[in-house]
């Protein structure tokens, strides 16, 4: 299955405040102007296999890059977070 964000595109995380388990940190929900760095592989939906639901969907999971000042104002350095495709959309 192709790359849904292929190399060079900005993506922007979802902004979600679940009641349930999520694997988005509290930090990174709805930041934009992220970069897309690679897919990881595919791996079940942790939001819905932590609910015990049937057949949770396999999906790419993708490294995003921050800059340490768009998640916190501050910072010179890059945080990496492993996030799931249904937690991205393409900016702009």
């Amino acid at each position: 299955m192709a790359e849904r964000f292929g190399s060079g595109v900005r993506v922007r995380t979802i902004a979600v405040d679940p009641a349930h388990h999520t694997r988005i940190p509290r930090y990174a929900r709805g930041k934009s102007r992220v970069w897309w760095w690679r897919e990881r592989g595919r791996h079940p939906l942790p939001d819905v296999r932590s609910q015990n639901l049937p057949d949770p969907p396999v999906e790419a999971v993708y490294a995003v890059r921050f800059a340490a000042r768009d998640l916190w104002g501050a910072g010179d350095h890059w945080v990496v977070v492993d996030l799931w495709e249904s937690y991205l959309e393409v900016d702009g």
